[in-house]
């Protein structure tokens, strides 16, 4: 499956599944909260106008995930891996790896030294993924969502 899924950045056809998938996955694990709905109804503004991006994975014309990169304003990274949001039937099977590998690829090709994410440890799978891609636990960087309960930081090597 994964060799045939295609990474896209921001096109407006896909606003509505970055919005609907995170939603999707928030709400399972999660309560949605106002920042959410601020990030993922205004996405372009939020994340597009202000130096980042949205990365979705398109196998057939449907998407099956999606990522954020948002530029941050502050000295401690340069930008968040965020919204990450993989469809429950293409959970497994890699689709998430081939999003932040190409976010990652694209901060660093944007001249980023540090991306930054915020997690909570309920989501195992998710926490392995990070690690595998040699993000590190952190501490001391304060979030605006109750769900974090985990933050990590990618230094790369630039």
């Amino acid at each position: 499956m994964k060799n045939n899924v295609q990474i896209e950045t921001y096109t407006p056809k896909y606003k509505e599944s970055f919005k609907d998938l995170n939603i999707e996955w928030i709400s399972n694990y999660f309560e949605v909260e106002p920042n959410d709905i601020k990030a993922l109804d205004h996405a372009e503004d939020y994340i597009i106008e202000k130096g980042g991006e949205i990365f979705s994975a398109v196998l057939n014309d449907e998407v099956l995930g999606v990522c954020a990169l948002i530029k941050s304003n502050t000295k401690d990274y340069d930008y968040e891996l965020a919204k990450m949001a993989v469809s429950p039937k293409a959970q497994g099977k890699g689709v998430g790896l081939l999003l932040a590998k190409e976010a990652i690829k694209w901060a660093s090709e944007k001249g980023a030294s540090k991306i930054y994410l915020e997690s909570n440890t309920k989501l195992q799978p998710a926490i392995k993924l990070y690690e595998k891609l040699g993000f590190k636990e952190i501490k001391g960087i304060s979030s605006s969502y109750n769900r974090v309960d985990i933050q990590m930081m990618l230094v790369l090597n630039s």
